[in-house]
């Protein structure tokens, strides 16, 4: 296999004003950046990633403090098996709060079935949840650079939630049409 290449950030900005210190850390988790450890975080080395981080390194810049953006390599295996670990765990971590979401998702339309509430209101708010699913997954997945082991099951969980969004289309049509007859 061969070696990976990571662009490696090293930074340290005015600990003030703290929104801006914040706001960069939460630009670089975006780009889905692994931390080693304070100002000192990892990205897998492709062009859009050195784009990116030239920009933030003249952001910091701006700041008042200083950046450096390295190319390098893990020493051996093991060190490189330590920082694809790394990506994953907070992929994980996304795709974990995600399939909370897709749970939650499910309690919803469980709700709507078990009061009868099939309206196209509702289907057209849980049409709008779902989208914010797929959209949310997406992201994810852009940021899922080495395949972590929850990504399939954040995928399947998407399915079920379009799968049961559509049978509960199904109901709310056919409740409309049911109405549409009473008249």
């Amino acid at each position: 296999m061969q070696q990976l290449n990571w662009l490696l950030l090293t930074y340290k900005v005015p600990a003030e004003p703290g929104a801006r210190r914040v706001a960069l850390w939460r630009r670089l988790k975006g780009m889905g950046a692994v931390y080693l450890q304070n100002g000192v975080c990892l990205l897998p080395k492709t062009d859009a990633h050195v784009r990116k981080l030239k920009m933030v390194e003249n952001e910091v810049a701006e700041m008042g403090g200083d950046a450096v953006i390295l190319e390098t390599v893990a020493l051996d295996k093991r060190q490189e098996e330590k920082v694809v670990d790394r990506f994953k765990a907070d992929r994980d971590d996304q795709y974990r709060e995600f399939l909370g979401r897709c749970v939650g998702f499910e309690k919803e339309i469980a709700k709507e079935f078990s009061i009868n509430k099939f309206t196209y209101a509702e289907l057209e708010e849980e049409d709008t949840d779902l989208k914010k699913l797929q959209g949310w997954l997406e992201k994810i997945k852009k940021l899922d650079f080495y395949g972590a082991p929850l990504a399939t099951e954040a995928e399947r969980k998407l399915k079920d939630c379009e799968v049961l969004l559509e049978s509960y289309a199904q109901r709310v049509f056919e409740a409309q049409e049911e109405n549409r007859l009473k008249e």
